[in-house]
């Protein structure tokens, strides 16, 4: 158990100063490489907690994925390192305010949990459908991911599918603004090609 709560220590503490050097680092590229030492500890949080169905998917997306990608931009840009400059200080105020609110809100949930106070589900109703406040009681004798999909895919069904519709959305929408036809280049029209009547074709002897 002590050894559990020092590894739970160790790894928030890491995360929260790779976190720090992400925002003060001037070299994008070691600002990318902070950003894979954060996930990869919240990563080793979340097994601590139990769900390790959620580490893994950290490590995938956000290690194998969005990291690796923005890395591969930032070389690819060649984005010079960053100097500390007016233009920069004069947002110091913007992100303390921002901070301050989000540290605030933090707050103020553990100051809630503290207390003992619970909001009941019974009476909530998401899409029209009544929530089961004994979901977590009913899946604590089956795996983390059957967990997950036995309240993804019931209660949270409707959300699910729209969030797929946008993704789609998205993705048909990066495609179209993003491929160029062009001009000057000779294609083939495979529709005329087989139409083509070979008896009217010219031959080359």
């Amino acid at each position: 158990m002590f050894i559990t709560v020092d590894l739970y220590y160790f790894f928030s503490f890491v995360a929260i100063i790779s976190a720090l050097c992400v925002v003060f680092s001037r070299n994008p590229i070691h600002s990318v490489l902070f950003l894979v030492l954060v996930f990869a500890n919240v990563s080793g949080i979340l097994v601590l907690l139990g769900v390790e169905y959620l580490s893994m998917v950290f490590l995938m997306v956000y290690v194998g994925a969005i990291a690796v990608l923005f890395l591969f931009v930032v070389m690819m840009l060649n984005v010079r390192i960053v100097e500390w400059s007016e233009s920069l200080i004069k947002y110091v105020p913007i992100g303390l305010a921002i901070g301050f609110v989000f540290f605030g809100e933090i707050f103020l949930v553990l100051q809630e949990a503290g207390s003992g106070s619970s909001v009941s589900t019974s009476d909530l109703a998401f899409f029209g459908h009544t929530l089961n406040s004994h979901w977590l009681e009913s899946s604590i004798t089956i795996t983390n991911i059957g967990a997950i999909g036995m309240v993804l895919y019931t209660q949270y069904a409707t959300v699910f599918i729209i969030s797929g519709l946008v993704l789609l959305v998205a993705m048909i929408g990066a495609i179209v603004l993003t491929v160029y036809k062009r001009r000057d280049v000779r294609r083939q029209d495979i529709v005329s090609q087989i139409a083509k009547d070979f008896n009217e074709a010219i031959k080359a002897s």
